[in-house]
């Protein structure tokens, strides 16, 4: 009783569910087979391509525990996409890893002040997190339509290439990029005083601001988090396309990334947050994307599969329902049977006697 009540048990029961019927309707689903050195598979290529939502979910988590949300990651991954590839493009030889290592922290950099102003409009100006970030989905796909003259940018770079589809100690590299990245934002979080802090904004920003904690870096810092990551997920959807593509780089993913956050038990409320469950939501909803493909679904009509699953995960998030549901449990106990006043106080008379 006490393992379904932990709070990771049902986002890994969906996972593990995926899995099986997966399996069921595939029995190579899970083969892994080893071919020059390698491993490739069906699991091996859902550890890769989960990268981009892994890392962009990881810096919603760290927003939505903060009571807020962004709505720009979409469009930063196609800036920061747009910047690297720009300069890549430029240079003499775009195979130069030197050259190429420089892009891509230009781009990362883009994007941590892209996330750094997302965090003074919501920590400083006090601007509604929604609305602060909404003017950035809407202006940051513009401005990467601007950086790529509104073309697709096409660059043939072999280090470029490796960070999405290169190989590292049998594994893909993108899958360790998120690895490290968990690690570190669990270590942050977890291991220092600060994901308690993040936790006391998230529950309630006045009472901790009260308390003196420094609410607005903590929130401003969770923005730049977010910008980040964002940043590296677009270097990382720009190096497995081998393009800049300012419409299609980063689209929905916001939208995949708050369902991924809530499937791990992470409350759009703020407040708690699990970056374990963050992972088992990424996966998951990597897996279900698979799953869909195997079946035939058109990728078209697949938003209306993962709409049927928000509407689920909204329903056994909300208080309504769960006190339905206690209503429910309590009627159902039939009440123990009272005894009679009379025998009651024959049994009185008895004992006097």
């Amino acid at each position: 009783m006490r393992l379904v009540k932990h709070r990771l048990f049902w986002p890994l029961a969906a996972l593990i569910t995926l899995v099986v019927v997966n399996v069921i309707a595939n029995p190579n689903f899970a083969k892994i087979t080893m071919r020059d050195g390698d491993l490739y598979g069906n699991p091996i290529t859902i550890l890769r391509e989960s990268t981009p939502l892994m890392l962009v979910a990881l810096g919603m988590t760290l927003v939505i525990a903060t009571r807020g949300i962004d709505l720009s990651v979409g469009a930063i991954m196609a800036v920061s996409g747009a910047v690297s590839l720009t300069i890549i493009d430029g240079v003499s030889d775009p195979n130069s890893v030197p050259a190429v290592l420089i892009a891509l922290v230009v781009g990362v950099l883009v994007a941590l002040v892209l996330g750094a102003w997302n965090g003074f409009l919501v920590s400083v100006l006090g601007i509604q997190p929604i609305i602060a970030t909404l003017v950035l989905m809407l202006a940051g796909r513009g401005a990467a339509l601007l950086i790529t003259d509104g073309k697709i940018t096409t660059v043939n770079s072999e280090p470029l290439a490796f960070l999405a589809n290169g190989y590292l100690i049998l594994l893909p590299f993108a899958f360790f990029l998120w690895v490290v990245a968990v690690v570190v934002v669990a270590l942050i979080e977890r291991r220092t005083a600060l994901g308690m802090l993040t936790e006391a904004v998230g529950i309630n920003p006045e009472a901790s601001r009260l308390a003196g904690v420094r609410s607005r870096g903590i929130v401003w810092s969770a923005y730049i988090a977010s910008g980040v990551l964002a940043g590296i997920a677009g270097l990382i959807y720009a190096a497995n396309i081998k393009a800049a593509d300012a419409n299609a780089a980063g689209y929905l993913i916001e939208l995949y990334a708050i369902l991924a956050v809530v499937l791990g038990g992470t409350s759009l409320m703020g407040g708690k947050f699990s970056i374990a469950g963050t992972v088992i939501g990424v996966l998951t909803v990597t897996t279900l994307d698979k799953t869909l493909q195997f079946f035939g679904v058109a990728p078209a009509q697949a938003p209306v599969f993962f709409a049927a699953v928000v509407i689920v995960v909204v329903l056994v998030q909300s208080p309504r329902v769960h006190r339905w549901g206690r209503s429910l449990r309590v009627r159902g106990r039939a009440p123990a049977p009272a005894p009679q006043a009379a025998e009651q106080a024959d049994r009185q008379k008895e004992a006097v006697r």
